[in-house]
């Protein structure tokens, strides 16, 4: 089956996705997965400048581990990160993505409801830390620290949304994670 020839905007999706076209293509047609892969190959110009790769994507992988598995943050810097989001989850500051439930008290006497649950003392101590935290990283650096480690945003992301120039907010968040290191005594 021939194809038409792939466009150089994205080569490398389009020959994964083309990869999978042929593969499906051959076993609907009974030829060999590898002659079809090789004869796309020669067919689409895309395919002889760039050579085929297969890629493994974390979709769970938050953009600090992505910084510290290449070796752009440090051990001390991404355990400080994790700790800081560590007390933000447990201090439930992120979002709320249904209505909340807590029983409101409507009448007083025996059929009322009870009365709503104070939060608990490790949420509550969780939320001091965090507060903390980003106070000793300053005011100018929380907003990149935030976007990065808590909200779970990309470099890029975070730096359009903030207004900055580009690739500036790596150095930024490196000074951040290292006073937040500072502040929970990481050696």
């Amino acid at each position: 089956m021939p194809h038409a020839p792939l466009p150089d905007a994205r080569p490398n999706r389009l020959l994964v996705e083309r990869s999978i076209c042929d593969a499906s293509h051959a076993l609907a047609t009974g030829q060999s997965a590898r002659a079809e892969s090789a004869a796309s190959a020669a067919r689409t110009p895309a395919a002889r400048r760039a050579p085929r790769r297969s890629v493994t994507v974390n979709l769970a992988e938050s953009p600090l581990g992505w910084l510290h598995a290449r070796g752009l943050v440090s051990t001390r810097q991404f355990d400080a990160g994790e700790r800081l989001r560590a007390d933000w989850t447990m201090a439930q500051l992120g979002p709320r993505v249904t209505m909340r439930w807590d029983p409101s008290p409507v009448a007083r006497g025996r059929r009322a409801a009870d009365a709503p649950l104070d939060p608990t003392l490790a949420g509550i101590a969780a939320k001091r830390r965090f507060d903390a935290a980003i106070a000793a990283a300053g005011t100018g650096l929380a907003d990149i620290l935030w976007r990065v480690v808590c909200d779970g945003s990309g470099l890029e992301a975070a730096e359009g949304a903030l207004g900055w120039p580009k690739r500036s907010g790596k150095l930024v968040l490196l000074m951040a994670l290292d006073r937040v290191a500072d502040y929970y005594r990481l050696p």
